[in-house]
């Protein structure tokens, strides 16, 4: 089975074509290829697949396993590939997913190679039945009590759900505590991405993730995009934002739609066997 390994801001994927793996039960091959003691390691594996309507479809399995319906970081890396293999020509292209169409357009380097992608990440939703979240009208800056602990929360759409948490110091504050428990939370029937967001100033956040299904991520894209628009609901930031995160910095844009840009690399490729 041929795969290449790939990351954006840190956040890492194995991308394999679906004809590489045919029927076989994908959500179990995503656990071994993504272990990173006996398997190759990532964040995720990400399927490039064929599209009937668009220029390509991309399919992103979380390391546990788990289908995702989309993936900020996963997108960029999915248009580099498709992009530098000339799978597709185009450089703005439209990408079939299953929160919908996302539309990257890449910017390359003096040899045609992707070096950057700028995405329309789309309208975020807040509504309660979009994100989903069961609560009584858009969940924004609501206090939650956790255990002993009250933390005010947001709930947001920007492909998957989102959860945004404010946080005075994000280096001392208890991630992989809070993480997984509001990750599974009972307001959150299909579970939640959780960001722990600090504010450094009106045109920088730094940003945390604990992602559903994976747990703690050099980086989250979408998550970048919810952490960046939350802010910007709450006043706290321009529209225009550099999000710090431990594998490297996004710049997000905030109008009717979310614009994420960012790195994407490829680390190796190479062949590996399932059943070996």
């Amino acid at each position: 089975m041929e795969f290449v390994k790939m990351h954006g801001t840190g956040n890492d994927f194995i991308l394999i074509n679906e004809v590489e793996v045919g029927w076989q039960d994908i959500g179990n091959i995503a656990k071994r290829l993504c272990d990173r003691h006996f398997g190759i390691g990532a964040d995720g594996l990400i399927l490039v697949c064929k599209s009937n309507k668009f220029d390509a479809r991309m399919r992103i399995i979380n390391a546990d396993g788990s289908e995702a319906e989309m993936c900020g970081n996963g997108i960029r890396c999915f248009a580099k590939y498709v992009y530098d293999r000339k799978i597709v020509t185009k450089k703005k292209m439209e990408i079939e997913t299953l929160s919908g169409v996302v539309r990257p357009e890449v910017v390359t380097d003096d040899n045609d190679k992707v070096r950057m992608v700028r995405v329309d990440m789309g309208v975020p939703h807040l509504e309660p039945d979009s994100v989903p979240v069961r609560w009584e009208g858009r969940l924004i800056n609501e206090p939650i009590a956790f255990g002993d602990k009250t933390l005010h929360i947001s709930s947001v759409n920007t492909g998957v759900p989102h959860t945004v948490i404010f946080v005075s110091d994000i280096d001392s504050f208890p991630i992989e505590v809070y993480g997984p428990v509001i990750e599974k939370y009972n307001i959150f029937p299909v579970g939640t991405n959780v960001n722990f967001v600090q504010v450094m100033n009106r045109k920088r956040l730094m940003v945390r993730t604990w992602e559903r299904g994976v747990g703690m991520t050099m980086a989250c894209g979408s998550g970048a995009c919810a952490s960046a628009f939350i802010s910007n609901v709450l006043g706290y930031i321009e529209r225009e934002v550099i999000v710090s995160l431990p594998g490297g910095d996004l710049f997000v844009e905030v109008n009717n739609n979310i614009y994420m840009t960012g790195p994407c690399v490829e680390v190796f490729h190479g062949d590996i066997s399932l059943w070996s």
